[in-house]
């Protein structure tokens, strides 16, 4: 099954009673963005459903068009952004996983990233989108890395982490740091296998995108994403050549205590 990247109906519900409610009162798109102190496309955008409408626009708009608080009233009725339905698939699979086979080539693991390093990727994503919905973004993630120690039994994590996604710089040196500190220290967790694949072990398999391969109560599932598309399937021979892929990736990479020490240096030469 594949998911278009398609804004939740809220957003467009939302964005019209906003352009509604400017309407009858016969404020226009300029003023609400000067209010707002937003760029006019910015506004027509959330008016238009292909943006979330943000708090700040609605509480301007409620005041200006003097709505007494029902356009306010509306954000909690919002979908959040991450909770769509190839996302929720997703971390529903994670949660009731028993193993979790993961490879990753350009990002750190999400379950692995520390909260900097969260908040800096879903800030520089294309296309960009406001700070409210980074933090959205970043919440749920961050909530999510309790299945790391809570689950119980323990889920097992194999990850295989190439080279090029512990060098690849989101947010700041420090940002970095902390990031592949934290690694090391995840890679200690008893229900975690941490490898990294280096560029001088890597072979063509190791550029063909990132994958993870979920068990889930007997039944196995796969999931890609390229360039915001996604897949999440149960179809073995979609899944088959995943798993012989990992398999080939984990026999490629570094064993763990040279994975950890490997990790070390990058570190240091930041």
């Amino acid at each position: 099954m594949t998911h278009a990247s398609t804004p939740p109906v809220s957003w467009s519900y939302c964005g019209d009673q906003i352009k509604l409610w400017r309407q009858v009162s016969s404020v226009t798109r300029e003023k609400l963005s000067d209010e707002a102190n937003y760029h006019i496309d910015y506004v027509k955008a959330m008016e238009n459903g292909r943006r979330k409408p943000t708090v700040q626009l609605l509480t301007t708009a409620d005041h200006l068009c003097n709505a007494k608080g029902l356009l306010v009233a509306a954000q909690k009725f919002l979908i959040p952004e991450p909770t769509r339905q190839y996302t929720s698939e997703f971390m529903e699979a994670e949660a009731k996983a028993t193993v979790i086979n993961s490879y990753e080539t350009l990002h750190i693991p999400g379950l692995l990233q520390t909260e900097s390093y969260c908040r800096a990727l879903f800030s520089s994503r294309i296309p960009l989108v406001d700070d409210e919905v980074v933090e959205e973004r970043t919440s749920i993630r961050l909530a999510r890395q309790m299945i790391l120690r809570e689950s119980r039994p323990l889920t097992w994590f194999n990850y295989v982490i190439f080279e090029a996604a512990l060098r690849a710089h989101v947010g700041s040196k420090e940002v970095m740091r902390e990031q592949l500190r934290h690694l090391q220290s995840v890679a200690q967790l008893r229900n975690v296998s941490l490898q990294v694949l280096p560029f001088n072990r890597a072979k063509e398999e190791a550029i063909g995108g990132q994958f993870v391969i979920f068990d889930v109560s007997g039944e196995r599932y796969g999931y890609t994403e390229s360039s915001g598309i996604t897949l999440m399937t149960t179809d073995h021979e979609r899944i088959a050549p995943m798993e012989m892929r990992y398999g080939m990736l984990r026999c490629q990479a570094l064993d763990l205590l040279e994975s950890v020490q490997f990790i070390q240096e990058i570190a240091e030469e930041l």
